[in-house]
């Protein structure tokens, strides 16, 4: 710490920390060594893991059933799925058990090649499991395009629907999908009623279970709707069709290992990585929505996590495919069904509460126990309830949101691609047709690129679309050659690659223009020149800001005047794809002289005509608005001017450059009424007519308060403030300027300051950096009581209509700060600024504030 800021107070900042013994820990801490962690039981975890075994039974059987496997074999999957997939994965909420992604390939194996083989495939894709996860090669499977992913999943759960809809009808399935949807007129013409009736009956309380209307169906709801359809066939089953077809579980003694496998090297190999392969991404895509739901669980609470344990941490996708290879394995080798983490049963337990692992593993627990103590229990249930139960999940896999979401990524043809392949050719192939296409039409996209040329007052433009690759070749050389030699043309790049043959073209183009006293301008889509050298492009223009072109071009314009040269950028002028400069290879200058256009700016004088730089970055944003923006915002600033400004909030902040209010807010036109002035200060109503005679302030806080009638008003201070500094500096000689005059109305920040009968103000539970940044601080809470004591404001906060807040950002950080609400309400003794982070809003901000 600074030596300049005093120490006091300064237990008041460790007390807002949570002491170690109290067994709290910090959102962003370390996870503890893993030996140092006991293994837990909440309550939560306790009844979350219930509620996912009574739908985890009856699902393993079903899968079971429609893969033509040993019923016990669903039972062993589920119970290792749920105590070494739970124990050893890195999705501690993720719960695994018989992969519904895999019911079409290990039914087909299974007719190949037995049962027993079947086992020792999974044996194997388990073994891969482990050695991908240990090259760490987890993220590399995501890569895959979620089209084609999607699309193998929605494949699968049609071969199950339609494979399902047979057991269903009181028949059996076939060996494919396409001989299934052949054989159903057969199997429609001899038709008995019992087992359609049972699976309709399945069906229905599936679909009307969730919907259970009042408080009476609130609480019944909290039932699973799998195990209510299943007990409430099996109830009427058992009376009104006593003789219908149900699960029969064969003894435990004739229970089949797996043998050596039998058969072809290759055939066996592909079965392995077919079901490696589907495995993992079902696990890996389940984990990945299993985060998703956790930290939307989480961002719900405002505590941050559940109360007593740890937040939830993200999946370590390696060790979770690790984990599952283990799983597998073992499965294999006691005669279980290839295992997947499963979206249905995951979603159950986060929905349940569940806060770790422990939820998952007891599960497993009670599967364990069900299959060797509920045998006679579990061989009531009839097959048609199961596998209507099954069709139902293989319809579920069918997700019209991913289908609006591909279509909207206008990757439908991959996934209708992949679709047809699982459908008629089995998974692998699907998946490698899907591949397939989604090269072709990668391929289709990187080749077609628009090219126009128009002509304005005289100067030809030429504009591009799309990426520059040999295949454009000779549709750019056509365009090119079609403008006159020696005129003067615009070149428009909107792209980011530029393969070499494109860049030999376009040289080549160029240089004859020149030769015959034409002049040939680069810019990207945004207007701007593309004339800095490719380390200029990569040193300051940043992906991740809107603005980034703005340093380069002033750059380019302090270093070149009208150099003509071109890096391969896209069309905001970031660097791309190589080093290319249409100025010669590896970026030579162009000859300069009076009678070329390559002078550099610190060689000649500026033309008497020529604008100065700030000019220039002026225009070239101007132009750049209305190229771009212009168009998509016209409609609704049309629409506000017609309207007239609604702001919800008064916003005064400092007129420091660096401090984008619309960036840091999010908002757009309409949202704030601004006010900025040097140091963000609200001169106090007594003060300044009589002193200053400067009512500006003072009448945009009227008017934002009284007409426009906003319902908050923020005060916002930031880090490095150049006024803060110069209160910090003021001395009795200080001269009397305009500037001075201005910023005594920070003197009473500085008073607060150094007063004892104030606390200091903290920041995220420590003690500021130094003497400015608690200046900083100090200033906003002090311009919160100035913005009190104006009588339009006054007046609000009493009927309750107006809310203060104040907030701090720090601009090395790109960090948001909310001080606490009852400091910024003024009822509170604490002033405490609180991170904002990632997905949360401002109540639950200023409410984690009010509890710091």
């Amino acid at each position: 710490m600074s030596a300049c800021v005093p120490t006091r107070n300064d237990h008041s900042s460790r007390s807002s920390r949570p002491s170690r013994a109290s067994g709290m820990k910090r959102p962003h801490s370390p996870p503890p060594p893993p030996g140092g962690r006991r293994f837990r039981i909440a309550g939560a975890d306790l009844s979350a893991s219930i509620t996912v075994f009574l739908i985890a039974v009856p699902m393993s059987l079903g899968l079971a059933v429609a893969m033509d496997a040993p019923l016990q074999a669903g039972l062993v999957s589920a119970a290792i799925g749920g105590i070494v997939a739970g124990l050893l994965g890195g999705t501690p909420l993720q719960v695994s058990g018989p992969s519904a992604g895999l019911t079409v390939v290990t039914a087909e194996l299974i007719q190949i090649y037995g049962w027993r083989t079947t086992c020792a495939i999974t044996i194997g894709a388990g073994l891969l499991q482990i050695l991908l996860g240990s090259l760490r090669a987890a993220r590399s499977a995501l890569a895959v395009s979620p089209a084609i992913v999607h699309g193998t999943l929605a494949g699968i759960g049609v071969a199950i629907a339609l494979a399902q809809l047979h057991i269903v009808l009181g028949g059996s399935p076939q060996s494919s999908v396409v001989d299934n949807v052949l054989a159903l007129p057969a199997q429609l013409e001899r038709l008995s009623p019992a087992a359609p009736l049972i699976g309709a009956l399945t069906i229905a309380v599936l679909v009307l279970w969730p919907r259970l209307p009042g408080r009476a169906g609130q609480a019944v709801r909290r039932i699973p709707a799998a195990l209510a359809a299943v007990v409430t066939a099996t109830a009427v089953a058992a009376l009104a069709t006593p003789g219908i077809v149900r699960v029969d579980l064969p003894s435990w003694r004739s229970h089949a290992l797996p043998e050596m496998p039998q058969g072809p090297v290759l055939a066996l190999a592909t079965a392995v990585f077919t079901v490696m392969l589907v495995a993992s991404l079902e696990s890996l895509l389940a984990a990945v929505a299993v985060d998703k739901m956790a930290a939307d669980r989480v961002a719900d609470r405002s505590d941050g996590g559940p109360s007593g344990h740890e937040p939830i941490r993200r999946s370590d996708l390696d060790r979770e495919l690790r984990g599952q290879g283990i799983a597998n394995s073992l499965a294999g080798l006691l005669g279980g069904l290839p295992i997947s983490g499963g979206a249905v049963r995951s979603s159950a337990n986060v929905r349940a509460g569940a806060t770790g692992r422990a939820a998952t593993v007891l599960h497993g627990v009670w599967v364990l126990l069900a299959a060797a103590l509920l045998v006679t229990v579990l061989e009531w249930i009839p097959l048609a309830a199961l596998a209507a139960l099954v069709m139902m999940v293989g319809l579920q896999m069918v997700s019209f949101a991913h289908i609006r979401n591909v279509h909207k990524h206008r990757e439908f043809l991959v996934y209708g691609a992949t679709i047809t392949g699982v459908v008629l050719f089995g998974v692998l192939k699907g998946v490698v047709l899907g591949v397939a296409v989604a090269v072709a039409v990668a391929l289709h996209r990187l080749a077609r690129t628009k090219i126009t040329v128009t002509e304005q007052d005289g100067r030809h433009l030429v504009t591009v679309r799309g990426q520059l690759t040999f295949l454009a070749v000779p549709r750019l050389s056509r365009m090119l050659g079609q403008l006159p030699h020696g005129v003067d043309a615009v070149v428009e790049l909107d792209g980011f690659f530029m393969d070499h043959a494109a860049f030999e073209t376009i040289q080549d183009w160029r240089s004859t223009q020149l030769a015959q006293g034409g002049q040939v301008v680069f810019t990207g889509r945004s207007g701007a020149r593309v004339a800095e050298p490719p380390a200029a492009a990569h040193s300051c223009c940043r992906p991740w800001t809107p603005w980034r072109n703005h340093h380069c071009h002033d750059r380019s314009e302090q270093t070149t005047a009208t150099r003509t040269g071109f890096t391969a950028q896209d069309a905001t002028g970031r660097g791309a794809a190589g080093p290319w400069d249409l100025d010669g290879v590896g970026g030579a200058e162009a000859p300069t002289g009076p009678d070329t256009r390559g002078a550099t700016a610190g060689d000649a004088p500026r033309p008497s005509g020529a604008r100065p730089a700030g000019a220039h970055r002026l225009l070239n944003g101007l132009s750049s608005f209305q190229r771009n923006t212009a168009p998509l915002v016209r409609e609704e600033l049309a629409r506000l001017a017609a309207e007239g400004q609604r702001p919800s909030q008064l916003f005064i902040t400092c007129a420091d450059s660096r401090l984008v209010t619309s960036m840091i807010t999010s908002s757009g036109p309409g949202d704030l009424f601004t006010v900025r002035n040097v140091g963000n200060l609200v001169p106090p109503p007594d003060t300044e007519t009589t002193e200053s005679g400067d009512d500006s302030v003072a009448a945009a806080i009227e008017y934002a308060v009284d007409v426009l009638r906003v319902g908050s008003i923020t005060v916002c201070g930031h880090s490095g403030c150049g006024a803060m500094q110069a209160l910090l500096s003021t001395e009795p000689h200080t001269p009397r300027t305009p500037l001075w005059r201005w910023l005594r109305h920070g003197l009473p920040s500085l008073e607060r300051m150094a007063s004892r009968h104030h606390s200091w103000a903290r920041i995220s539970g420590r003690l500021p950096a130094d003497a400015v940044e608690q200046l900083c601080l100090t200033n906003v809470v002090q311009q919160l009581d100035h913005l009190r004591a104006h009588e339009s404001v006054a007046r609000r906060l009493a009927d309750g209509t107006l809310e203060l807040h104040g907030m701090y950002f720090h601009v090395g950080e790109a960090q948001a700060y909310l001080l606490a609400e009852g400091a910024s309400a003024g009822t509170g003794p604490d002033e405490v600024f609180d991170r904002v982070g990632p997905g949360l809003g401002l109540s639950t901000a200023l409410d984690a504030g009010a509890h710091d």
